[in-house]
């Protein structure tokens, strides 16, 4: 329980510590420590000019910046969890249902041809269609296979990614590189309205996981444990997929395709606390969080320009994902 505690008050520290970090060179770490300091105390030492830059700084850059960052690794990590719960296998993430592909698919018709639809939305609709095209084809029988699932997850990947190469073939070289690194993965538009547009699918679909979390133990033993206690596997599968599904491609929408979060956190959090999704997934949702927080952090200041994030999680999750082939042989729990 310790642990779990750790878990969920690691978030206030690391968000805190964040605000003191960014590229702009308007406001120094003292600067903010000092415009604290007089919201706390009502002290105005600074100048109200200062305080004017310090708090457009701070309240329109980096707090939705780190708002963003939180909910999107969150959304991934507690996805990730769910769907490898449900699939019984830890090197499954929500980008293997097609959703990355199609979101990506989405995301670049809305920079060449679908000029009138935001980028955003048209990324969330082709990726929950993506997802839906991978369980229409799955489902087969009044049953969903989980083999079935991670073929036709391949196959609309696979088909979406030559759509979208076909479009970035006959776009002109400008938008491509608008297409490019949107597909990178980066937060660099965080804003308020990006906030806004995420904040309601995510905390629905993650608090109906939190509610049915302890179903994944149920579906994580297999369809025939499900039947033996009452549960239609089916319709179980479909009250963690949909929620999970929502989550990530609202996450996906706003941030581009961040890789390997979903993949590499989820276990590592079962590495830490033990593999009870009734622990895990709480736990993924603050650590998750936590964790793209840091890697953002890492991303805007370690170079004078800022390095898209989704390179960052990839370098990281890599060798991770290598350590789990090497590591889980025999399947889910190993």
């Amino acid at each position: 329980m310790r642990k779990e505690i750790f878990f969920y008050i690691l978030p206030l520290p690391v968000a805190l510590f964040s605000i003191f970090l960014g590229p702009s060179e308007s406001i120094s770490p003292a600067d903010v420590y000092n415009w604290l300091l007089t919201k706390i105390t009502s002290d105005s030492k600074p100048t109200i000019s200062d305080i004017q830059t310090i708090e457009a700084v701070i309240l329109d850059i980096r707090l939705p910046r780190i708002i963003m960052a939180f909910l999107v690794g969150a959304a991934l990590t507690t996805s990730g969890a769910s769907l490898q719960a449900m699939i019984r296998n830890p090197l499954v993430d929500p980008y293997l249902l097609g959703l990355s592909s199609g979101a990506a698919f989405g995301a670049a018709l809305a920079m060449t041809v679908l000029h009138y639809m935001p980028v955003q939305l048209s990324a969330f609709i082709f990726g929950l269609m993506a997802v839906c095209l991978t369980y229409f084809l799955a489902f087969r029988r009044g049953e969903i296979s989980i083999i079935s699932m991670i073929l036709s997850g391949v196959i609309v990947s696979g088909v979406f990614t030559a759509f979208l190469t076909i479009v970035q073939f006959m776009t002109d070289p400008f938008r491509l590189q608008g297409i490019v690194y949107w597909i990178m993965g980066n937060l660099h538009n965080a804003s308020w309205s990006g906030v806004e547009s995420m904040i309601i699918p995510v905390m629905t679909g993650t608090l109906w996981l939190f509610i049915i979390k302890w179903r994944l133990n149920v579906i994580s033993l297999g369809d025939l444990e499900a039947k033996t206690v009452g549960y239609n596997p089916t319709t179980l599968k479909l009250m963690i997929l949909i929620p999970a599904t929502l989550i990530a491609a609202a996450s996906v929408a706003v941030a581009g395709i961040i890789g390997m979060v979903g993949l590499a956190v989820p276990h590592m959090i079962r590495m830490m606390i033990g593999y009870d999704n009734k622990k895990v997934i709480p736990v993924s949702f603050a650590f998750g969080g936590t964790f793209l927080l840091l890697v953002d952090n890492l991303s805007r200041t370690i170079t004078q320009f800022e390095i898209p994030i989704g390179i960052f999680t990839t370098l990281i999750g890599g060798p991770f994902f290598i350590y789990l082939l090497k590591r889980l042989r025999h399947g889910y729990g190993d």
